[in-house]
């Protein structure tokens, strides 16, 4: 028999191209949006400059890093509904601090570490309390929101600038930087989460949990833990986010960001983040990873018995 004939290893190939296709589809439908946009005679002269793909690059930072962080959340079976209010009120806690006189480091910190808290408290919620993340999200969405409003007095905070409202600059200082730092951050990051699910126990344990929750705390993973930590680098990375909204706007604005969550969302969708029902992707990795499986054990007849066991 030959090794295509064989039934289990054309199963293993199939999973293989559409593992392939399924990585290839987002570049190519982004190709296909080039070639659009390219080609429409209303922008055809200013769409393929330079200067806009470094526009387009610098106005992606704020959805992309916020997407870094959904996505884990939502390779393990949630959601976070609320990503964008996170996004806000990191963003007030920055100009806040700078606005008080504290050194935009510090500022930074504290505006990335409120973004975390307000992950650790939804993670914690949704495993202490065992409610479902779309609940706990959608009244955190409400809550970060008015905690925002309420620490800027339902209005704007402007801060003085910094060397933070250079983050998001299009023509960064040095020139050889050639996009905004903010960008390269994001590059960065996504290079070091792409490692961190692919190559690390952490990011095993991410894709057992989404893939089924049950076998996985039966295989000896701490699910509650494991998810905990999900929502809280998701809620770091909100605050990232929160400082890079800062540094476009200059101010710290409680109601920006609104609905920013569903772009979020879409961002990972597109970009391939396998959902709950969707774990093709996991099956992939585990067949890597744990081979394919053992054959059933032979049925033994025992003597004076009627039963096959």
């Amino acid at each position: 028999m030959k090794k295509r004939d064989i039934p289990g290893l054309q199963i293993i190939g199939k999973k293989r191209i559409q593992y392939i296709i399924s990585w290839l589809a987002p570049f190519l439908g982004l190709m296909l949006v080039l070639v659009i946009f390219s080609l429409m005679p209303e922008v055809q002269d200013r769409f393929l400059r330079v200067n806009n793909f470094k526009s387009v690059a610098t106005q992606s930072v704020i959805v992309a890093l916020g997407a870094l962080g959904m996505t884990l959340i939502i390779i393990s079976g949630g959601i976070d509904l609320s990503a964008a209010s996170n996004i806000a009120l990191s963003s007030v806690i920055v100009a806040f601090a700078i606005n008080a006189g504290i050194p935009p480091v510090v500022a930074i910190v504290f505006g990335i570490l409120t973004g975390g808290l307000v992950g650790f408290v939804n993670g914690s919620l949704i495993t202490s309390l065992r409610l479902v993340p779309f609940i706990v999200t959608l009244g955190m969405l409400g809550i970060a929101r008015g905690i925002a409003k309420w620490i800027a007095g339902n209005q704007k905070i402007d801060a003085p600038l910094t060397w933070v409202n250079e983050l998001m600059a299009r023509h960064p200082e040095p020139s050889w930087l050639l996009m905004a730092p903010g960008v390269w951050m994001m590059i960065i990051l996504a290079v070091v989460m792409a490692v961190v699910l692919r190559y690390t126990v952490f990011g095993r344990h991410v894709f057992a949990v989404g893939s089924n929750e049950a076998t996985a705390r039966l295989c000896g993973i701490r699910t509650s833990r494991t998810k905990i930590i999900i929502y809280s680098v998701s809620g770091l990375f909100c605050g990232l986010s929160g400082v890079m909204q800062f540094s476009r706007l200059t101010v710290g604005d409680p109601t920006v960001a609104v609905g920013l969550e569903l772009d979020i969302i879409a961002a990972v969708v597109i970009g391939g983040g396998a959902g709950p029902g969707d774990h093709h992707r996991c099956d992939y990795y585990r067949g890597r990873e744990l081979g394919p499986a053992p054959p059933p054990p032979p049925i033994r007849r025992h003597k004076g018995s009627r039963l096959n066991i």
